[in-house]
């Protein structure tokens, strides 16, 4: 039985069976050992990425979304922590650290393209990300792998950008972002 809040019957939340399910699963992946590779016979693989990739079918009465998503990102950081202790072990430090830098530097030479020429463009007849948000926050990015500017993985994780006609590439974006994510989990 989950202590997460529910919505009002008239208001939608996550879907309580689907949240109690899948929180049962990365119990068990967790104990099991799966998380970092282990071989636990019964336990399920569950990775961050899977975590960060969960959604929910909404429902009334359902779980308080903000709850839910706040387990949600604790529950990234600690399978992130052990995938990163798992990865360090096996490959050492040196390498570790090496992988890490590689993949920063992927993210930061996409960042600094010209601005309106980050990412890829949908036609004008479909909706994308915000081109001018996307970059004011791509600019935020990269002064943090730049110049170490103080920037969390929680505003990495929630921020969003409105739509406009032939923005941005919503899934270019939405994987830079993990990128970035997955990083900044990588060395903290």
């Amino acid at each position: 039985m989950s202590t997460f809040p529910r919505t009002r019957k008239s208001v939608i939340g996550y879907d309580t069976e689907q949240v109690d399910e899948f929180l049962q699963t990365a119990r068990r992946a967790y104990d099991g050992g799966a998380a970092d590779g282990g071989t636990a016979d019964d336990a399920p693989l569950l990775t961050a990425a899977d975590i960060r990739h969960t959604a929910f079918a909404m429902k009334k009465g359902g779980y308080s979304t903000s709850h839910v998503d706040a387990a949600l990102e604790r529950l990234e950081d600690a399978f992130a922590a052990r995938e990163r202790e798992s990865a360090r072990t096996a490959m050492g430090d040196a390498a570790w650290f090496e992988q890490a830098r590689t993949t920063a530097q992927v993210i930061l030479n996409r960042l600094e393209r010209p601005a309106g020429e980050r990412f890829e463009r949908v036609s004008f007849l479909t909706y994308g990300y915000n081109k001018g948000d996307v970059d004011r926050f791509a600019t935020r990015l990269s002064r943090y792998f730049q110049d170490g500017r103080p920037m969390s993985v929680e505003e990495v994780r929630t921020v969003t950008f409105r739509p406009q006609r032939g923005g941005y590439r919503e899934i270019q974006v939405d994987l830079l972002l993990d990128g970035v994510t997955d990083v900044m989990l990588a060395v903290r």
